[in-house]
Formats: structure tokens, C-alpha cells, sequence
């Protein structure tokens, strides 16, 4: 996992989230995922590819989010290796996790960083909207939320 936060130092550098966007070590990341997943709900899927089975990206999503007032599903995270960027495997990645969340509920949710400007577009781009802008939970850094409707009924083809 380290390898995909590794490739990313665009990403990490826009986030704040490591000191040294360019040398992310094996334990900051073990120590990112591991504040990921102590919300019961959360998982990380690993997305592998199908030809090596290395590890092509990864996201953090939420089965339910820490506020109780809010009864949709997250994706905390979406990363893809960046030698794969633009390839469309992070849509491919999206519409996965889609799926595995549509039967939590009618929708999903997720929260872009104002310093993270090619993010929107790419979720734009997915059918999300904005429907508000807030500071994040964790950090109190600026975001936009944005929420796309999974509406119920059979499963969608991925790429096809």
C-alpha cells in the first residue's frame, strides 16, 4: 500500500496529511490507514490488477458516517497508483465501490478538499454534486461535500 500513497505526492502535498509528501514511509502509512479504520464501519478495499495482482489503488469508505444525522455512506479516500492516473481505472475503482455501497442506501457521500482542485471535476464527472461546503471532521481543513443518488435495483456493468 505504501507503494500507491508513494506515487501520489501531488495528492499528499495538496492534503497537507504527511510532512514529506515526497518520502512517505511504510509506517506513516500504516499509521493513516490504521486512524482510517478505527470507525467501526469503515473498510479499505484494496483494487488489484488483474494482470499482476499488484496493488493498483486503494479507498476508505464508510458503511455509515460518524454523525448520526447523516444516514448516507462515505468514500473517506480513493487512490489510484499514479503511474495508472488517467487510465480510468479510478473510475472503475469509483463505480466498484458504488456497487458494494448501493445496498447501504439511496446514496453515497463524499468531502473534496478546497486544496485538492482537480477532485471535484473528477467526481463531477461521476454524476456527484456539491450540496455544501464545510470544514472537515478530522483536521478542520475546507471541503465541499458532494452526494451522488444510488438509486435501488440490479447491480450496473462496470466498463461495459
Amino acid at each position: 500500500m505504501t507503494e500507491v500513497y508513494v506515487s501520489n505526492p501531488g495528492f499528499h502535498r495538496a492534503t497537507g496529511d504527511f510532512p514529506d509528501p515526497g518520502s512517505v514511509t511504510p509506517e506513516q502509512v500504516a499509521s493513516s490507514v490504521a486512524a482510517e479504520l478505527a470507525h467501526p464501519a469503515a473498510e479499505v478495499p484494496p483494487a488489484r490488477d488483474d494482470a499482476d495482482r499488484s496493488l493498483a489503488g486503494v479507498a476508505v469508505t464508510l458503511a455509515e458516517h460518524p454523525d448520526p444525522a447523516d444516514p448516507f455512506p462515505w468514500i473517506g479516500l480513493l487512490m489510484v497508483h499514479g503511474s495508472r492516473h488517467r487510465s480510468g481505472l479510478g473510475r472503475e475503482i469509483a463505480g466498484l465501490v458504488e456497487e458494494r455501497l448501493r445496498a447501504r442506501g439511496r446514496g453515497v457521500r463524499l468531502a473534496v478538499l478546497d486544496s485538492n482542485p482537480g477532485a471535484p471535476a473528477f467526481w463531477r464527472s461521476l454524476g456527484h454534486r456539491a450540496i455544501d461546503h464545510r470544514e472537515d471532521r478530522r483536521t478542520g481543513r475546507p471541503c465541499s461535500v458532494l452526494h451522488k443518488d444510488l438509486p435501488p435495483g440490479p447491480p450496473r456493468t462496470i466498463g461495459g
